[in-house]
């Protein structure tokens, strides 16, 4: 089941965690410093807060969460058959998460369209270092043009 993603910049971690829970009667996926995300079912929805991130109450990014390499590699296709710029990422390690993705450019802003691979041991961004998931990511930087997470 593909969702949509919103990830958000927050001020207080906990205090959203509590009122997301709510909002949504469904607990944290995975909490981990400064991050936490919800797999909600109802409606099918992707959540993601970053404290420390960037404006507390701003946009962090958006994406769709799909099942598998393959559907990431459809959303490639059909992005490179209308002819639109994107940014593919393969085997990245980011939000705690080894993943396969693109960033699909539009006028304003980019979509990320992922697959999970694995968990990650930490929140970094680093493209192309997890063959076989045993290098050890390094700390957000430099971001590429569309971002990693």
């Amino acid at each position: 089941m593909s969702r949509v993603q919103l990830a958000l910049n927050v001020a207080d971690l906990d205090a959203s965690i509590e009122f997301y829970t709510k909002l949504f009667d469904t607990p944290p996926a995975k909490i981990r410093d400064g991050y936490a995300n919800f797999a909600i079912a109802n409606p099918p929805l992707k959540l993601i807060l970053f404290s420390g991130a960037g404006e507390p109450g701003s946009l962090n990014h958006i994406g769709v969460e799909v099942d598998s390499v393959e559907d990431v590699a459809a959303a490639i296709s059909r992005a490179q058959g209308l002819g639109m710029d994107q940014e593919i990422q393969e085997n990245v390690s980011c939000c705690y998460a080894v993943q396969d993705k693109t960033w699909i450019h539009g006028p304003d802003n980019a979509w990320e369209f992922y697959t999970v691979l694995g968990e990650a041991p930490s929140m970094s961004c680093d493209i192309g270092a997890n063959e076989g998931w045993e290098s050890e990511p390094v700390a957000i930087g430099a971001k590429p043009a569309g971002s990693c997470c």
